[in-house]
């Protein structure tokens, strides 16, 4: 499965959540307004007032209610998707053979309710479409690349004593991520959604891809994907949501990318300090620290911060010479 499918498949799954859940409220108010008034709900819609008629919107309210539970709370969200089809032609169905059977205002009254609820059949409609679309994605199984390699998705998360837009604000210059993520040399930004990437890599080597922004909702989350030929094709997604206290903010971290050369790829980085899971962890604490106080934390021992992996490599121990014996005599 290529990145852009993974990312594409992500953003119809919380598109699909945002969905359901709209479909969901809706649905719960519908319930409860039929339950709780059910004679209003009659007269407005143009309903009779025969037993049938008192019996029956009770019921369609708790079917509404069933409806809204398995939408805000199940991840089963086609199964209820669907239900509210079958409901739907239910309710069009009852409200058809209603007009054929009355006349005057309560006729037109009737004709205006199955206007709305065609309307919401419609909407539910392509909410059931998609939500199987995503669910026959989702259970297909993935299909590597044809390049040597293999797919990591890692994920962190971060708490930052700063309100979210201006987390936000500075992640969204893009130029602000080499000083914080180690593997990064240089970003530079060509475009108002597309940026040139310039990466470190083990023994030296640098990686260069371009990027493009494909979803960004305003201090809320920026999600990108590599373009074109990448040497690494990698996508992302980070998420800014404010903490329970009401002044931090949570940073939520989602990274896919190929690592050339797979498990021996995977093995050469975490030589060089570079294990992608910890690194990413690394990364965001040097977020943190540069938000909170300005600048990233160096000790003593590691002067040359994020490129404190220069450091890393170091020869196995070995017996002292006749030299340094001598010397430690001396001291």
């Amino acid at each position: 499965m290529t990145l852009a499918t993974r990312e594409t498949r992500k953003a119809e799954q919380h598109e699909l959540t945002r969905r359901a859940r709209r479909l969901g409220w809706m649905s719960l108010g519908l319930g409860v307004a039929q339950l709780a008034a059910p004679d209003t709900v009659r007269r407005i819609s143009g309903v009779d007032d025969s037993a049938t008629s008192r019996a029956v919107v009770p019921l369609v309210g708790a079917r509404e209610l069933v409806h809204a539970a398995g939408l805000l709370t199940s991840r089963r969200k086609s199964v209820w998707a669907w239900t509210r089809v079958a409901g739907d032609a239910m309710d069009l169905t009852s409200l058809g053979m209603a007009i054929a059977h009355r006349g005057g205002p309560r006729r037109r009254r009737l004709v205006g309710v199955t206007g709305v609820v065609a309307g919401i059949t419609v909407v539910d409609l392509l909410c059931a479409v998609q939500a199987s679309r995503v669910k026959e994605i989702g259970s297909a199984p993935a299909v590597r690349g044809t390049r040597k390699g293999g797919f990591v998705e890692l994920t962190a998360t971060t708490t930052i004593r700063k309100a979210a837009p201006e987390v936000y604000a500075f992640w969204r210059d893009l130029e602000n991520l080499p000083t914080f993520m180690a593997h990064l040399e240089q970003v530079r930004t060509t475009g108002d959604r597309t940026s040139h990437w310039t990466a470190g890599a083990p023994f030296g080597k640098d990686v260069q891809w371009d990027a493009e922004i494909i979803d960004e909702v305003a201090g809320e989350k920026i999600a990108w994907r590599s373009t074109g030929h990448a040497d690494v094709p990698n996508a992302g997604t980070v998420r800014f949501v404010p903490a329970p206290d009401g002044v931090s903010t949570e940073v939520h971290v989602e990274l896919t990318y190929d690592i050339p050369g797979g498990a021996v790829g995977k093995a050469v980085a975490k030589y060089f300090g570079e294990e992608p899971h910890q690194q990413l962890d690394d990364d965001l604490r040097r977020l943190k620290q540069v938000l909170e106080t300005g600048e990233v934390v160096r000790s003593d021992g590691a002067p040359w911060g994020k490129r404190a992996r220069k450091e890393f490599p170091q020869r196995p121990a070995q017996p002292l010479s006749d030299a340094e014996l001598a010397k430690g005599a001396d001291e």
